[in-house]
């Protein structure tokens, strides 16, 4: 270089064959160029790395100027660790576990700074899980809960997006059959038991079995992961739950899908209303009374309890909490709802309810409107509101085309279920049925990016109860009346085509009583009056929309377009359809409009679309059968001292 350089080449001196030798011309500051730093005042590596991580202050403000808390946070985390005891006490041997917060990797050194939590103390007779100390996770952030699933758990595994991949062991869905509820003095009363009906009871002695088992399991273990958080977005109503796991993915899916505590609400958080305890990767014994299986999932509503033993499905948890709902609201004249929910941008709220494969979500996913929740719903004296703080989206043939909220959704923070994924790339095959069919993303519902926040919205003015027909003779939209609401809101009704075994398709008509039988607690009746009389109190409109086939059955027909339907809901939201002109079906007895804008009027009325008038009539009258054979076990309950309600409900269903 020159001689204003820094560096210079001189020649090789003769004979030698070498490359030339550097010399350094330095600097007026004897420097070339300095980076460091001064030197890290620690004597260790472990030191070094405890300066990467700062403890959270506390963050609760002073409200009105009001005094400090008189608790300092030694005396406050004190609080917080003998609740988290009492909650995993076992009653035959010890008030709880000694707990201390942390993982167990983590904290071999601090251990001898809590041997004097004496309140921990067992009282009873001694097992070996009162000699250690059973380590608490408690309300890890999502990228703790990764941690913990990388190095902890086989098959956990962060995919192309960031999203956390996961397996849930054996069972990849809900075990419907292996679900009990305890009949009590007050369930028995109060509960849907017998035909129909999806609660399947247990004794309090069975549930204290299965609860001490559960409970074992999870004080046997080093760490347990506890979530403190929130069913319901009305603060007025809503439900401190407490979820006990021994997987960080379970304690992730949980941060997702329940309402997450703001820091003070943390604080301030005190004894939950419903403890969940999922020791799902340890069995029940089979010879335990009322045990079918070695999988039990268990609800106590008097002692405010849930027990998972063997299935480690992460949607038990989500439907368990559910059904609690069902139970809890109604007993405060709240309407638990298994629905969409959106909102336009004038506050008109509309409710979706539909089973699987009938449009809810694609439907009640609108960009023009708010998306309020996509499942779980509460209708209150305020409004409506969603119970979630999350959404668990089907990822089967997910597409970026077809709904790109959900696949943009999958991000960091959202649980991939049981999805199966290139071993290099980590890159998603959402076709690939290699676990399951039923693969899953559950993330926040602010990952969503026209959510509602908070997810709350004003009184429905639409209530839409949607219908995939796969006999070919419900219109595409008809208008309801509260008693034929009710009546096709108890019945829930879809039709799947299944295949047989020489190839044959034939629709097969399903019913799911609310539009969601597995999770209702009490008869479908009592849930019906309510929405009934909620939507007379509120004006809502009631509107059944079949988003099936149309001019013949399945095989012969062809399905409504989607483009259609969307313009069917359009009308509905903007309330233009509330003035069409109306006419009456057969059999039914629907109320159907003669025109909407950009659907082809010939489509409204289903026998326009048939060309063999004969087969429509037959299709038509064996629905209606199969309506009335399925409403037979609704038919003789009473609400009040008379029967006049199921009269009314009754008389709203097909007549022929």
């Amino acid at each position: 270089m020159s001689e204003n350089g820094e560096f210079s080449f001189k020649p090789a001196p003769t004979g030698r064959k070498e490359l030339p030798k550097i010399q350094t011309k330095k600097p007026p500051n004897d420097v070339c160029h300095d980076d460091s730093g001064p030197t890290v005042n620690v004597q260790t590596i472990d030191q070094l790395h405890s300066l990467q991580k700062k403890k959270s202050a506390p963050t609760t403000p002073i409200k009105g100027g009001a005094p400090p808390s008189p608790l300092s946070e030694e005396q406050r985390q004190k609080q917080q660790l003998q609740s988290i005891s009492a909650s995993l006490a076992s009653f035959t041997r010890e008030t709880g576990p000694k707990v201390v917060r942390g993982d167990p990797a983590a904290r071999k050194a601090e251990e001898q700074q809590v041997t004097d939590l004496d309140h921990f103390t067992p009282a009873i007779s001694v097992s070996d899980s009162s000699l250690k100390f059973t380590h608490v996770l408690y309300n890890l952030s999502p990228a703790e809960l990764y941690e913990q699933a990388i190095k902890y758990e086989k098959g956990s595994f962060v995919t192309s997006t960031g999203a956390l991949a996961t397996l849930s062991g054996a069972k990849t869905g809900r075990s419907p059959r292996d679900k009990r509820v305890v009949r009590d003095n007050i369930t028995e009363h109060e509960l849907w038991w017998g035909k129909g009906s999806p609660n399947i009871e247990m004794d309090e002695h069975t549930f204290m079995v299965n609860r001490e088992r559960a409970v074992d399991y999870l004080n046997s273990l080093d760490k347990v992961f506890i979530n403190d958080q929130f069913l319901n977005w009305d603060e007025e109503h809503r439900i401190k739950v407490r979820i006990v796991s021994a997987r960080a993915y379970h304690s992730l899916f949980m941060h997702n899908m329940c309402i997450r505590p703001t820091p003070e609400e943390l604080e301030d958080f005190g004894t939950p209303d419903f403890t969940i305890y999922n020791a799902g990767k340890f069995p029940c014994n089979r010879y335990t009374h009322y045990m079918t299986s070695s999988t039990s999932i268990d609800i106590n509503l008097a002692r405010r309890e849930m027990v998972i033993l063997g299935t480690q499905y992460a949607g038990e948890m989500k439907k368990g909490l559910f059904s609690v709902m069902h139970y809890l609201m109604p007993k405060r004249q709240i309407l638990s709802l298994h629905s969409g929910c959106n909102m336009g941008k004038d506050g008109d709220v509309a409710l979706f309810f539909g089973l699987s494969g009938t449009g809810k979500t694609t439907l009640s996913t609108d960009h023009n409107r708010y998306l309020i929740g996509d499942d779980e719903h509460c209708w209150s004296e305020n409004g409506v509101s969603n119970i979630e703080g999350g959404c668990y989206a089907k990822c089967i043939d997910l597409s970026r085309e077809k709904e790109p909220d959900i696949w943009n959704a999958i991000k960091f923070g959202t649980v991939l279920e049981n999805v199966v994924f290139d071993e290099h790339t980590r890159e998603v095959d959402y076709e690939d049925k290699s676990v399951t069919e039923n693969t899953r993303a559950a993330y926040p519902i602010e990952y969503i990016p026209n959510a509602k926040l908070p997810c709350v919205g004003p009184h429905p003015k639409n209530v839409i109860l949607l219908a995939c027909d796969a006999f070919g003779v419900l219109p595409p939209v008809s208008k309801l009346s509260l008693a034929q609401t009710m009546y096709h809101f108890i019945s829930g009704y879809t039709a799947l085509v299944a295949g047989t075994e020489d190839g044959i398709k034939e629709p097969q008509a399903t019913f799911s009583a609310c539009f969601g039988a597995a999770f209702i607690m009490l008869h479908p009746t009592k849930y019906a009056a309510m929405l009934a009389e909620k939507m007379q109190k509120h004006g809502a409109t009631g509107w059944l929309v079949n988003t099936g086939w149309s001019g013949g059955r399945y095989g012969s027909g062809k399905r409504i377009k989607l483009a259609y339907t969307r313009k069917i809901i359009d009308a509905i939201h903007s309330g233009s359809l509330l003035k069409a002109n109306y006419k009456k079906t057969e059999v039914f007895g629907l109320e159907i409009p003669t025109e909407i804008e950009g659907v082809p009027s010939e489509i409204l009325d289903p026998v326009n679309t048939w060309l063999d008038k004969k087969a429509h009539n037959d299709s038509l009258l064996k629905l209606g059968g199969l309506f009335r054979k399925n409403f037979e076990v609704f038919a003789d309950y009473k609400i009040g001292k008379d029967n006049k309600l199921t009269e009314e409900i009754l008389a709203a269903g097909p007549i022929f």
